[in-house]
């Protein structure tokens, strides 16, 4: 395509522009310790009418040879250690790339606010017993589903898959206790840092990253926008 030949599509991309707001993020804002801003950060985006599941968060693996990302559910945070769990099928594409590498980066895009959380961690798999009390928690659909996927597998099509979730909601009838499946269960990530950006007007937005250190208290930086 010439230089002077029309291209709506990127022209509309260029044109894609918003001025964010005033509220900002200052070092007496942050504090100290990520802990506590995360928690409140998360909070406040729960309480937010405008932002679809808060606890969602962008996860992204490298497994030695490519990087990989896509969207799960934060599903617990520990405010003292900074935890944050999710769960998976455990032969899954994201699981197999951390049992390679058990670095990852989470992100939390809370766009509705003009922030976003990135934490970088180290996984380690939680316990039996826990993966099993947060199944037991999940409705009974869900946990069938799990039963029923072979998350990150190649299937002919969806009939293959509405066929197994029949077939172990069969064995399974809803009102039963349904087993935690043997491939399934929980990663808890401990971060090593959380960086909090902050959007802010002519493009000078805030970004506070904060880094663990060897005695377990965490440095503050601002960083440039």
């Amino acid at each position: 395509m010439s230089p002077s030949a029309p291209d709506p599509i990127n022209d509309a991309i260029r044109a894609m522009r918003r001025s964010y707001g005033e509220v900002g993020l200052t070092e007496g804002l942050a504090g100290a310790n990520p802990l506590p801003l995360f928690a409140n950060w998360l909070a406040e985006a729960a309480g937010n009418s405008y932002v679809v599941e808060a606890n969602a968060m962008v996860l992204s693996t490298f497994d030695g040879a490519r990087i990989s990302s896509r969207t799960v559910l934060l599903k617990g945070f520990d405010s003292l250690e900074g935890g944050c769990t999710f769960f998976t099928n455990y032969r899954s594409a994201k699981a197999q790339a951390l049992d390679s590498n058990p670095e990852l980066s989470l992100l939390f895009p809370w766009y509705a606010m003009e922030r976003q959380v990135i934490i970088t961690a180290r996984v380690e798999k939680v316990s039996r017993g826990e993966s099993e009390e947060y199944f037991a928690s999940r409705p009974w659909s869900s946990q069938i589903g799990a039963w029923a996927s072979d998350q990150s597998m190649e299937i002919p099509d969806r009939a293959v898959l509405e066929k197994r979730f029949q077939e172990f909601a069969a064995r399974y009838p809803e009102g039963s206790a349904v087993p935690l499946p043997d491939n399934w269960g929980g990663f808890r990530a401990l971060p090593h840092t959380f960086e909090f950006w902050q959007g802010r007007y002519s493009r000078l937005h805030d970004r506070i990253r904060f880094a663990k250190v060897s005695d377990g208290t965490w440095s503050r930086q601002r960083l440039a926008p």
